[in-house]
């Protein structure tokens, strides 16, 4: 699929007066599974397993605000607003259960939907959650220079360098060495990014960094409360959320799954999608 048919098959619904592009497809009489993306990208991460996961499962995704084809309006990026996108686009398309498969910023919004489970505060319907390199540690993250600038009083500065060229070579660092990523796709990426603007406005995006520090406690515990249902598949040679954070991982749900690919960075989903695949569907079962 090209990013001409991919946006093509968008579909809209409205969120408080934003407009929120979101995608179906797979199996329509299987199990739902919801698909979170992750910074600075789109739902587009989730092209290369989209047709393997569909084979089994009722897929729905969306570009969170800020991303993607959806509205980016100057502020407002919470995670827990991003999560309330969730639930309204289920509750849009009338989903009960479902099951969820998380990335990077979109694993913070997987640990919000679990402790709001388990409050009694929503996503009562919330079955297993597949997480994928992320800051699921706040003391793991090791954010990238750009992100440290965009955090920054002088965060500002981070929209004036976000040119193609600069994103092609930041953005490729987080890859393994053997699975980097094409100049087509890497084209592709940014076609979403700079969509509506959308690089006049990463520092803005970063709002989720603070979240995670202030949020640390609840998130960890939706974690250990949840690990009977719960599992990570990490990219090992990530340099924000690699094995370091895996090893975290075995520490806090020793009883949760895991999985380790040895060869790749950051974007398992994008690096090594037949694995990815594979073993969410495995564990998902």
């Amino acid at each position: 699929m090209d990013t001409q048919d991919w946006r093509a098959s968008a579909k809209h619904f409205d969120f408080q007066g934003h407009q929120i592009a979101y995608w179906t497809g797979g199996n329509e009489n299987a199990r739902p599974l919801l698909l979170v993306h992750g910074y600075p990208t789109c739902a587009w991460d989730w092209v290369p397993v989209w047709e393997t996961l569909g084979a089994n499962h009722r897929l729905i995704a969306c570009d969170m605000l800020g991303f993607g084809l959806s509205d980016k309006p100057r502020s407002g990026y919470a995670i827990h607003l991003q999560t309330d996108i969730q639930s309204a686009l289920l509750a849009h398309l009338g989903i009960g259960e479902f099951d969820a498969l998380v990335h990077d910023y979109g694993v913070s919004v997987g640990q919000e939907m679990l402790a709001r489970q388990q409050d009694g505060s929503g996503f009562a319907d919330l079955g297993k959650v597949v997480f994928l390199n992320g800051g699921l540690f706040p003391d793991q993250h090791r954010a990238r220079p750009m992100q440290k600038l965009g955090i920054s009083p002088f965060g500002f500065l981070l929209a004036l360098l976000m040119t193609r060229k600069g994103f092609g070579k930041g953005f490729s660092e987080v890859f393994g060495p053997d699975t980097q990523p094409s100049k087509a796709e890497l084209d592709a990426f940014w076609e979403f990014i700079a969509h509506n603007r959308g690089d006049r406005i990463p520092h803005k995006l970063l709002h989720y960094i603070g979240d995670r520090i202030e949020h640390k406690d609840r998130w960890e515990a939706a974690l250990v409360r949840a690990e009977s249902k719960i599992g990570l598949i990490n990219g090992a040679l990530d340099p924000v959320s690699g094995k370091h954070a895996y090893d975290r991982w075995r520490q806090v749900v020793p009883g949760a799954h895991h999985h380790l690919i040895g060869h790749v960075g950051h974007y398992p989903q994008v690096e090594a999608p037949d694995e990815v695949a594979r073993v969410a569907l495995d564990w998902l079962a």
